[in-house]
């Protein structure tokens, strides 16, 4: 056997690791995001929920699993009460669950806290997750900054996620620019950022995305700040 020929095996073995095997967690798209206080801002609901289906439906295609997380505060909540209309899923994303997805309720602002959805991806040996949905500012950095510690790699769409505007005695920040900044922190370290469309083609051809680089991060905001 040449070396070429006994070296194939290998190469392939290599790329068997390395290749993600990804889960993309929809993070609680209800009705409460779609009106009253807790309305979606930056980037519009009514374009990142495009964004989420469409995500949806490329993990579907490429046999990725599908995981809907839904929040609640209890039936006595007046908000995100299982009892209320708040509660439920957006249409357009219940319609797409045909019956395979993982359906998880949580009570806390990660998705791993106090449910089963660790378990779940070791026994798949789902080494990768992908987050979309709501709010940025609170269960997608949550969920995302957490995976690390479970020996998990994150990735975040930016389009398909969304923040609102807050205010309380430590400031105010709009959803823009809380949602932009909060993207670019998590692709300094715990995520690997990108939009629906990239990601889409890279789970359909099973690729990873480029791993977020802190040191590189810190050089171009020092050179962009003036300091270099």
């Amino acid at each position: 056997m040449s070396p070429t020929a006994a070296a194939a095996p290998h190469l392939e073995e290599l790329t068997i690791m390395t290749d993600p095997r990804r889960a993309l967690i929809v993070i609680d798209v209800q009705q409460e995001y779609f009106s009253g206080p807790l309305e979606i801002q930056y980037p519009p609901h009514a374009d990142s929920l495009i964004q989420i289906t469409r995500a949806i439906d490329a993990a579907t295609a490429a046999g990725i699993p599908v995981v809907a997380v839904q929040h609640t505060m209890g039936e006595d909540a007046p908000v995100f009460n299982p009892t209320q209309p708040g509660f439920q899923l957006h249409p357009e994303v219940e319609s797409r669950n045909t019956g395979g997805w993982k359906s998880i309720v949580k009570q806390y602002g990660t998705v791993f806290a106090g449910t089963d959805l660790l378990a779940w991806l070791q026994e798949r040996d789902i080494d990768t997750i992908t987050l979309v949905g709501y709010m940025t500012n609170n269960c997608v950095l949550a969920s995302a900054a957490e995976a690390e510690t479970h020996g998990l790699a994150a990735e975040v769409l930016a389009d398909a996620t969304g923040a609102i505007n807050i205010a309380n005695d430590a400031g105010f920040a709009d959803a823009k620019t809380i949602h932009t900044t909060l993207m670019a922190l998590l692709n300094s370290n715990f995520a690997a950022v990108t939009d629906t469309a990239t990601w889409s083609d890279a789970a359909a051809t099973g690729r990873s995305l480029a791993k977020p680089d802190l040191g590189a991060s810190a050089v171009t905001g020092a050179q962009r700040a003036g300091q270099a």
